[in-house]
């Protein structure tokens, strides 16, 4: 590479998954029917959500929000997983390898905001019911969105200028199936103290915050359902919230586990298979945990089709 970017490479190779050789081709497709499964599913969620007048609502907002952060999330890792399953040699360019880092820590704290604004509006319609439509206006919900992409933008592009100052002269070898931010400091044979401390400190901000206000908001809304006397009032509460609430146990169960509380007997298998759990199994997941659970959902689907 030139002198600018002080490294001796020019492209990093992926070591990708700790797969047999004979059990390649049936992962390969697995992970392919998967991907197609998020693409597919998330899409259609956008599509509901833009077809159905009865979803132009605050929560279903922010949904298509999270499906097109979930879909592209997923794009940026997958499909060059698959391609390197079945190359000879699986490489990334390195001015590649540094976009898809910047990109994969975009969509990733998008989703982490949005999951924010998904709890607020949560916690506004049970413990506010009333004052609900005045509250989350089109245009708070619209300031929510383009909030959360301007500090994602400011938070992926810190990260990524801090990782391109770095020289790498030691090892190219990734030893995971896409560039993520602690593989590539471990292969830096310059000082990282600067960048592991701008992670511990934005690791706070953007991904414990959220988290912590996510917890006051549904800690607020159980003491909420709990002084409702109805059961059934208490039941429509738990069956809206239930879906958003195993969303975030799912994204911040594995994100907190594998990037805020790491462990030094963390082998890299353990954290390859945390990793895809929250770039390829949570996207996946996401439209049937919205889906099938919600009954406006299934309304939607039915009317279009129809249509």
């Amino acid at each position: 590479m030139t002198g600018r970017n002080q490294t001796t490479f020019s492209e990093f190779l992926l070591l990708g998954l700790p797969i047999k050789p004979e059990q390649q081709n049936m992962v390969c497709a697995l992970f392919l029917v998967m991907y197609l499964t998020t693409v597919l599913g998330n899409l259609l969620i956008i599509v509901l959500i833009r077809l159905d007048s009865h979803l132009h609502m605050p929560m279903y907002f922010f949904l298509s929000n999270l499906s097109f952060s979930d879909l592209c999330m997923s794009s940026v890792t997958i499909p060059k997983l698959l391609q390197n399953m079945q190359s000879q040699v699986p490489s990334i360019p390195y001015a590649g390898s540094l976009t898809q880092m910047y990109f994969f820590l975009f969509f990733g704290d998008l989703e982490s905001f949005l999951l924010v604004a998904m709890a607020y509006d949560r916690y506004v319609a049970i413990c506010f019911p009333l004052h609900y439509t005045a509250i989350m206006s089109p245009s708070l919900c619209l300031c929510l969105v383009v909030l959360s992409w301007v500090l994602t933008t400011f938070h992926a592009l810190l990260h990524t200028l801090l990782m391109a100052r770095l020289s790498f002269c030691a090892d190219n070898v990734i030893p995971h199936f896409f560039c993520d931010m602690p593989a590539l400091l471990k292969l830096a044979c310059s000082d990282t103290r600067v960048n592991e401390l701008v992670i511990f400190i934005m690791g706070g901000l953007i991904v414990v915050m959220p988290f912590l206000l996510i917890i006051v908001s549904y800690a607020r809304i159980f003491t909420s359902i709990l002084k409702v006397p109805s059961a059934r009032g208490i039941h429509k509460a738990f069956s809206t919230c239930g879906s958003h609430l195993s969303v975030v146990s799912l994204f911040y169960g594995t994100v907190i586990g594998l990037y805020l509380c790491p462990s030094a007997n963390n082998s890299t298998v353990k954290e390859t298979v945390m990793a895809m759990m929250y770039t390829m199994v949570t996207p996946m997941l996401n439209p049937f945990i919205y889906s099938l659970r919600n009954r406006d959902m299934k309304g939607a689907l039915g009317r279009v089709f129809v249509k």
